[in-house]
């Protein structure tokens, strides 16, 4: 294994060293040699770097249970803010079931980070844990493009991602949002979208897309559809010629029932062979049909 693969595995303990907290709280040394500092929630504010968007609230609610029973066990990390509060780095599960729980304080690590540091070690949590969804993570690499000039090569060193990892989902937000918002809700997969990235427009992207869910078609059927839909086959392009060319006498025919039946009526005809379809919509027009067919 390389050493990029290994990142994710040292943990977010040794990525940065830790400091003092600079409030007077109950402080107890953890097992990795930090010092534990009892919070206060309300001092605590949200992670603006968290790239997770569905919690869950029933897991909440369990861990909630949980810390009632036996506490937090493992620390929050967290770092000093402007105003004596400080800002999530890592934990907002812990952080929002202790409050459901009706904690007053959580036990949590201060360190002294960067903006960026603080995003990358945010990321790098959720991917150990793989709580992100593709789109997820797409958007959380191209955070970290946009808002700190990181190459794509730069932010596989940092994350320990392959580097055509981070490619394949920064691709992802080239899909239509409605066909990202069917990969952020676990709709459709990584893989279908993949195939469904080859097209060559948001309107195939889209339609294509639907058809997946419509059909539940795999990811192999899908990328199927996506080479028939660049490259007509053969038969198809036959078959949709065929549906155009309506022999004169059968359009003829076609007419007439309708005029007779009061239905609308195709009828499809190869070399004296075929089929005749009558659609209805409503009892009356079932009651008449039959009716004529019995020959009253």
């Amino acid at each position: 294994m390389t050493e990029k693969r290994k990142v994710l595995g040292r943990g977010l303990e040794t990525l940065l060293p830790s400091r003092q907290a600079p409030i007077a709280t109950a402080a107890t040394p953890s097992h990795h040699g930090d010092t534990v500092h009892q919070l206060a929630l309300e001092l605590i504010d949200r992670n603006p770097y968290q790239t997770r968007t569905h919690l869950g609230e029933p897991a909440l609610l369990e861990m909630a249970d949980s810390i009632r029973a036996t506490g937090v066990l493992q620390p929050i990390t967290v770092r000093a803010v402007p105003g004596g509060r400080y800002q999530l780095i890592a934990g907002e599960r812990r952080w929002l079931a202790s409050q459901r729980a009706g904690k007053a304080t959580v036990p949590a690590i201060v360190r002294q980070v960067s903006n960026e540091q603080a995003m990358e070690m945010t990321i790098i949590e959720n991917l150990q844990r793989e709580d992100l969804n593709p789109i997820e993570q797409a958007r959380a690499f191209e955070r970290l493009g946009r808002e700190f000039g990181l190459t794509q090569e730069q932010i596989s060193q940092r994350t320990g991602k392959e580097r055509s990892s981070v490619a394949n989902f920064l691709r992802l937000l080239r899909l239509p949002e409605q066909v990202q918002a069917y990969i952020g809700g676990n709709q459709i997969s990584f893989g279908h979208a993949k195939a469904l990235l080859a097209l060559d427009s948001p309107e195939a992207m889209v339609k294509l897309a639907e058809r997946v869910l419509e059909k539940s078609l795999s990811v192999r059927q899908t990328e199927d559809a996506v080479g028939n839909w660049i490259h007509p086959t053969q038969k198809a392009m036959v078959k949709e010629v065929r549906e155009l060319v309506v022999d004169p006498n059968v359009r003829e025919a076609q007419r007439e029932l309708e005029r007779a039946l009061g239905v609308r009526v195709k009828i499809t005809d190869r070399k004296g062979k075929g089929k005749i379809l009558l659609e209805y919509s409503s009892l009356e027009d079932f009651d008449r049909i039959l009716s004529a067919l019995r020959g009253k």
